[in-house]
């Protein structure tokens, strides 16, 4: 019970998150990978749609962004950027250390696609 009335106050004290939100924080995993942008967004898409299935993706100037969030809460956020041999990945997380639906799945996939 007391869990769950701290869970409760940290989601009440966070508000509303966007991904302009989560990315103004330090990613929590960046790397780079030889795929292109949309090579490694659409290997990541289907793992996070199986974890979540309000995940989705969209296409930015740079590359592809991947969201998966819910109550105006934008939980996590994978932003994947085109360079000269191959892309830059940035993955961002709301209370990271706060164990979430799917979160094993979506931060293992984010590495296994690298």
């Amino acid at each position: 019970m007391k869990r769950l009335i701290i869970l409760s106050l940290v989601f009440l004290m966070t508000g509303c998150v966007s991904p302009s939100d989560l990315k103004s924080s330090k990613p929590i995993l960046s790397a780079v990978t030889s795929k292109n942008p949309k090579q490694y967004a659409l290997c990541v898409l289907p793992y996070w749609q199986d974890a979540r299935s309000e995940a989705a993706m969209s296409e930015t100037e740079s590359g592809y962004r991947l969201v998966v969030g819910a109550f105006k809460l934008t939980d996590e956020l994978l932003e994947i950027s085109s360079t000269s041999s191959g892309s830059k990945v940035d993955f961002f997380q709301r209370v990271a250390w706060i164990p979430g639906l799917g979160r094993a799945a979506i931060e293992s996939s984010v590495i296994k696609c690298l």
